[in-house]
């Protein structure tokens, strides 16, 4: 071990007012991990600058540090990688780089720790860009800067400072808006089946979404995505970003694990200043979050720690909680932080511990069906697995339309009336039903191509969205809208003969 002045590390805390010990004791590279010897006082999540000597320089001395990401080559030449402490033992300690550990010589590294968990710049800087999971540039401009930094993990909230959620996030998707209302302030996840159309509702959902005429502005924040995936992402939400209403992360599938696991954490991070802070209301979309969950359970191997449920970490629960339960609104503060996790059922299993536990921390879920998707409807939502439970905060008089509640129960419990007469006719046959359960398959039939279908471009407004609802539900007799008041009824679809 050498003594000599370090630089902190990209985000770190780095306020320290000594210069910080560095390590040349490597004992081992393997894969992404670099095992470090002779250190002591090092504790898990600790940040790590990584100095790498080029090929023709003497070892023991270190090249100033690359601004950008060195290449993941093996003739990669010297500068500066980063890595986050997976486990300490002794005085060995296991650090998994960031960038990779391509190019990287035992003899030509030199490991500094920060003495605190990475932090990130945070303010309005990050509006309009585009950047890989771990905060870095993608769309060619200079590295984020901020007038202060926060550390990635987050600081608990107070409950007592909580307000509950309140007043609706509006996405212009008319299954959602007219049927599973967002609050500002909720975690609303949306749970997929492999090979159904998520990923496009989450950027449609990120494209379109407002808060009325408040300062509103989108952090998404994508995990495992391909190339292909990240590039029509880019794409679908180009107009938003060119406004400077959109922060964009993007974590490709060939990145390192421990990237994903990062990227959401940053994401709130960042969210969470422009919220508290900057007084805007801010959606944010995560996805996917089984992805992540994987990460977390590479990383959790990586440690050896005891493998649990289906062999995630026994934190998993906590793990996905610490994230989802940074949203919300603080008393005294004008921002809010909204909550949109995308996840995919693997094997569509709900059982499965991503869903399952996800269910337990949020506040609902928008649910989408192979069934809708088969008939190329698309959103494919099925709106009768689908709930939001903190609906009536966020809708009804005074905040979307007065008929808004009553039209979304009277339409939910027509769908029920249904789905039921369809399953009699599967069992007496459809000639056998009654008048009435033709009606209601009328309905199903209208409500799906009048409410829940439309285009992927398509932002609609809550007002039609609720006039096509009232167009489905015409197609019932009047006896059997028995959730709407005579009034209203007659109000929107006029007076009987």
């Amino acid at each position: 071990m050498t003594e000599e002045p370090s630089r902190p590390p990209r985000g770190a805390a780095g306020h320290d007012d000594w210069p910080r010990p560095s390590y040349t004791g490597i004992a081992r590279v393997r894969g992404p991990l670099v095992v470090v010897t002779g250190a002591g006082a090092v504790g898990w999540d600790e940040f790590a600058d990584i100095q790498v000597a080029a090929p023709d320089e003497p070892t023991g001395t270190t090249q100033p540090a690359d601004t950008g990401k060195p290449a993941d080559t093996d003739d990669a030449a010297g500068g500066e990688r980063h890595g986050l402490v997976l486990d300490t033992a002794r005085d060995r300690v296991l650090v998994q780089v960031l960038e990779g550990t391509g190019g990287l010589r035992a003899e030509g590294m030199r490991v500094t720790f920060s003495g605190a968990p990475l932090r990130v710049p945070v303010g309005t800087a990050w509006l309009g860009r585009v950047c890989d999971g771990m905060g870095q540039p993608l769309d060619g401009g200079p590295p984020v800067l901020g007038g202060a930094d926060a550390p990635v993990a987050g600081v608990p909230l107070n409950p007592v400072h909580r307000e509950p959620p309140a007043e609706p996030v509006l996405t212009g998707v008319s299954a959602i808006d007219a049927l599973t209302t967002l609050a500002r302030g909720q975690k609303l996840p949306i749970f997929s089946r492999a090979g159904l159309p998520h990923l496009e509702l989450a950027a449609q959902i990120a494209a379109q979404a407002s808060a009325g005429d408040e300062p509103f502005c989108v952090v998404f924040a994508a995990m495992g995505l391909t190339h292909t995936d990240a590039a029509a992402v880019r794409e679908t939400l180009e107009g938003r970003s060119a406004s400077g209403e959109l922060v964009l992360l993007l974590n490709l599938a060939d990145a390192p694990v421990i990237e994903r696991t990062l990227t959401p954490r940053i994401a709130l991070t960042v969210a969470e200043h422009l919220a508290f802070e900057e007084g805007r209301h801010v959606l944010v979309v995560m996805g996917d979050m089984t992805s992540y969950c994987e990460a977390l359970r590479e990383v959790s191997a990586a440690r050896g720690e005891i493998p649990a449920r289906r062999a995630y970490p026994g934190y998993l629960y906590s793990d996905l909680a610490s994230l989802y339960e940074r949203c919300g609104r603080v008393r005294g503060r004008p921002g809010s932080v909204t909550l949109v996790p995308v996840l995919t059922m693997p094997g569509g299993d709900i059982t499965h511990p991503v869903p399952d536990l996800t269910g337990y921390i949020t506040e609902g879920q928008i649910v989408l069906s192979d069934e809708l998707h088969a008939l190329g409807v698309y959103p494919p939502v099925d709106a009768l697995e689908s709930l939001s439970r903190l609906m009536r905060k966020a809708a009804g008089p005074g905040r979307t339309r007065g008929d808004h509640l009553d039209v979304a129960a009277q339409t939910t419990a027509a769908l029920a009336g249904a789905r039921r007469a369809r399953e009699l006719g599967e069992l007496i046959g459809a000639d056998a039903l009654s008048d009435t359960d033709r009606h209601y398959l009328d309905f199903e039939r209208a409500c799906r191509q009048t409410l829940i279908a439309q285009e992927r471009t398509e932002s609609r407004p809550l007002e039609r969205t609720l006039d096509r609802a009232w167009r489905a539900l015409s197609a019932l007799p009047r006896r059997e809208l028995t959730m709407l008041p005579r009034e209203m009824i007659d109000d929107h679809l006029g007076r009987e003969p």
